[in-house]
């Protein structure tokens, strides 16, 4: 396997990697700034990988913040590699992730984030949304860059297959295929349906992003207040109101 890097919004680094087994690409997020950022670590297995395709951007010790949304191997099985390979790297989670997961989980100490914390990173400013079980987990949360409005949104806008890595084309007829074929598969209703969905992806929306961070697939430029509020839609016909 072999990543392939794309500058997806300004210092905004999408590393790509299409595993053949799942037939998905798994996508990491490298904000390139005065602390720089890494959004999911991927696989413990595909480490190597990825670290490379850090290599290419940036010296990896110089890491300082690791975020991912939700405790799942592809969110950060690699966590404590990168720790090892970035000294001055922390961990920064929901404050539920911190206390039921990562206090334990990473091999050091973790930053938990409040819901709307910000986090400067020299250019760039970070906002958290703590957001329960969307995509999946109560400790799930997502992260806005409020200087370049993207939106990094780790499992929402799940595509199939090895498409292009960055796309102005409406995308929610390829996610409502996903959806379908999760329902009648393994996945069946993999992002739960609370009565806290349709509010949180409203809160999303309102934030005006302009670039979706996409974890599987590929990464979407436009009107993402427009994207977010057909997701929420779509969520809602095919997952059931609560």
């Amino acid at each position: 396997m072999k990543s392939v890097v794309t500058e997806i919004a300004r210092d905004t680094y999408r590393i790509s990697t299409f595993h053949p087994d799942y037939r998905i690409q798994f996508n990491q997020f490298l904000l390139k700034d005065d602390e720089p950022f890494l959004m999911h670590t991927g696989f413990k297995r595909m480490f190597p990988t990825t670290l490379e395709a850090v290599k290419s951007i940036l010296n990896p010790a110089d890491l300082r913040w690791i975020g991912f949304s939700h405790f799942e191997s592809d969110e950060c099985g690699a966590l404590n590699e990168w720790l090892e390979a970035a000294s001055r790297a922390q961990v920064i989670c929901s404050r539920v992730g911190a206390m039921v997961n990562l206090n334990d989980y990473a091999s050091r100490s973790v930053r938990p984030l409040a819901d709307g914390e910000t986090l400067q990173t020299g250019l760039h400013r970070l906002r958290f949304f703590a957001t329960p079980h969307l995509p999946h987990g109560w400790d799930a949360g997502l992260f806005f860059d409020e200087v370049e409005q993207t939106f990094f949104c780790s499992d929402l806008f799940f595509q199939g297959g090895d498409p292009k890595p960055l796309t102005e084309c409406d995308l929610i007829e390829q996610v409502g295929n996903a959806i379908r074929g999760n329902l009648a598969g393994p996945l069946a209703k993999d992002i739960p349906y609370t009565p806290y969905t349709d509010n949180t992806l409203h809160r999303l929306a309102a934030q005006k992003p302009t670039t979706l961070a996409i974890m599987h697939g590929s990464s979407f430029r436009g009107d993402g207040e427009k994207a977010i509020m057909e997701l929420a839609a779509l969520l809602k016909e095919f997952l059931g109101q609560a």
